[in-house]
């Protein structure tokens, strides 16, 4: 069967994918970017919502969307890199299927740690949540999603409250968390995962902080975990463990294992050549779909008001 003219690139460097994520990223996003759909998104880039530390984000919605679900994407790369600009083509896929997608930038390590990032990120939710009816979304029913790191780090907003609390806003009052290939259950960290002893501290107190299971307290939000089984680089293990402990409280979660598929996979199968990949498209939108988040805001408070920490973290 003949392949359209921008699939065989595109899969060319799929091909040296570990080789250009050990330096080349730019390389192997542009490619992907380059085929991304356009009709039918408004894309606005480089939007200020952190002025005091420089940071900004992309937006990419739907044309003439109204009231529809918001998606905050978290990128990947250890902690330690990563640009908003290469995920381009993760905003206008989902933008095409009716959603608009926040893909805000970070601060990371060295310079920062866990609370400079977690700060940055829920900031940026607190940016989304406040501005989404300006690009035609509903405030009230934002999604928080992020792979790999960038799963860790949506998980931990959706698990841990004082990362909104310090913006008034609690993890119950996100419509959902999708984490494709994310880290949630790793303490204690080994002396082999240097970047998680950079992140987050070298004791496992330190490091539970920052594991998204350690503060499951029966009042997060639903979750859409996407993992493949041939991950070696963030053991499927995270998935199952957070999935057989959200069930234990009785939590909405949904795992999706995809058989013999590696760590990008799942994020890949968003861009138009690697959608044949995995379902990832079709689970995500889907769970979306199932979790419209409607109900009342004192309804919404009332049944999830203990998850609200008496003292919130400082605003960034």
């Amino acid at each position: 069967m003949a392949h359209p003219r921008w699939l065989l690139p595109a899969r060319l460097l799929l091909l040296g994918a570990t080789f250009l994520l050990g330096g080349c990223e730019a390389t192997l996003f542009a490619g992907l970017n380059a085929t991304d759909p356009h009709k039918g998104v408004v894309q606005r880039r480089d939007i200020v919502f952190d002025a005091a530390h420089r940071l900004a984000l992309d937006v990419y919605a739907p044309d003439h969307a109204e009231h529809a679900p918001v998606v905050v994407f978290f990128y990947g790369g250890s902690w330690v890199h990563g640009e908003r600009a290469w995920y381009r083509f993760v905003g206008t896929t989902l933008a095409t299927h009716g959603v608009v997608v926040v893909i805000p930038d970070y601060r990371k390590v060295p310079q920062v740690r866990l609370d400079g990032f977690m700060q940055d990120a829920a900031n940026a939710v607190a940016w989304a949540h406040g501005h989404a009816a300006q690009f035609g979304g509903a405030p009230d029913d934002v999604f928080v999603m992020g792979h790999s790191a960038g799963g860790q780090i949506a998980a931990l907003l959706a698990t841990d409250p004082q990362w909104l609390g310090a913006h008034g806003m609690r993890p119950g009052d996100l419509a959902g968390f999708i984490g494709l290939a994310g880290c949630y259950a790793f303490v204690p960290v080994t002396a082999k995962d240097q970047d998680m002893l950079d992140a987050f501290g070298a004791t496992p107190a330190e490091q539970r902080r920052a594991e998204p299971i350690s503060h499951l307290r029966g009042a997060e939000p639903p979750m859409l975990l996407l993992q493949g089984t041939a991950d070696h680089e963030v053991d499927p293990a995270n998935a199952i463990s957070l999935d057989r402990a959200m069930q234990a409280r009785h939590g909405d979660v949904t795992l999706k294992l995809y058989p013999g598929l590696g760590h990008e996979a799942p994020l890949f199968a968003l861009s138009r050549p690697m959608h044949g990949d995995a379902p990832t498209l079709d689970d995500v939108m889907s769970f979306i779909q199932a979790h419209p988040w409607a109900r009342p805001v004192g309804d919404r408070h009332a049944a999830i008001g203990s998850d609200l920490p008496s003292t919130p973290a400082g605003v960034p």
